[in-house]
């Protein structure tokens, strides 16, 4: 029995030690361009959403716990289809078994999506749009991309504008997770 428990506490600290040596410190920016917060109930954060999306340019990358507002999937459907690059990850989970996800509706339409299924929850909630342009934004916070945020839930949602250094540290995250994600076939 104790030759067991002191297999199990140095497995475990194996474990601790490689997470904290694979751990890397927090970035840091010095912040620049615009912010806009927004809280659910009482704020259209949907529609401070939508209309981001609907000005962007280049791309918007996506990383999403769970998609169920038909105004963001359609936004996100409109930039794809005036020549914007628009991919997504999703949760591979929340895409199974949340019978509103609008993950299909958004492959069958042209998006790229890919799901991600390497960690117990992909719960980032967080857009991209033009990385690598001046005017880069990052829209970001607790609101999952769902009608029950906007209507029946208490959350905030934080944007900003105009941080290229900002939006490519999460684009460069963004990157890290669709290396293991698989793409969704319509």
């Amino acid at each position: 029995m104790k030759r067991h428990r002191i297999g199990a506490v140095l497995a475990l600290c194996w474990v601790l030690a490689a997470a904290t040596a694979s751990a890397s410190p927090a970035l840091e920016f010095t912040l620049q361009g615009r912010a806009q917060l927004a809280f659910t109930p009482g704020d259209d954060v949907g529609g401070l959403v939508v209309d981001t999306l609907r000005q962007a340019k280049t791309q918007i990358l996506v990383q999403a716990y769970s998609l169920t507002h038909r105004a963001i999937a359609a936004a996100l459907v409109a930039a794809r289809q005036r020549g914007v690059e628009v991919q997504v990850i999703a949760d591979r989970e929340q895409d199974r078994t949340v019978a509103t996800s609008r993950i299909g509706y958004l492959a069958e339409h042209g998006v790229s999506v890919y799901l991600d299924g390497e960690h117990a929850a992909a719960h980032n909630k967080v857009m991209i749009v033009d990385n690598g342009q001046p005017g880069a934004t990052v829209i970001t916070g607790s609101f999952n991309f769902t009608t029950a945020a906007q209507y029946r839930n208490a959350e905030n949602l934080l944007i900003l504008h105009g941080n290229p250094l900002l939006a490519e540290a999460y684009a460069a995250n963004w990157r890290r997770h669709r290396s293991h994600s698989l793409p969704l076939r319509p």
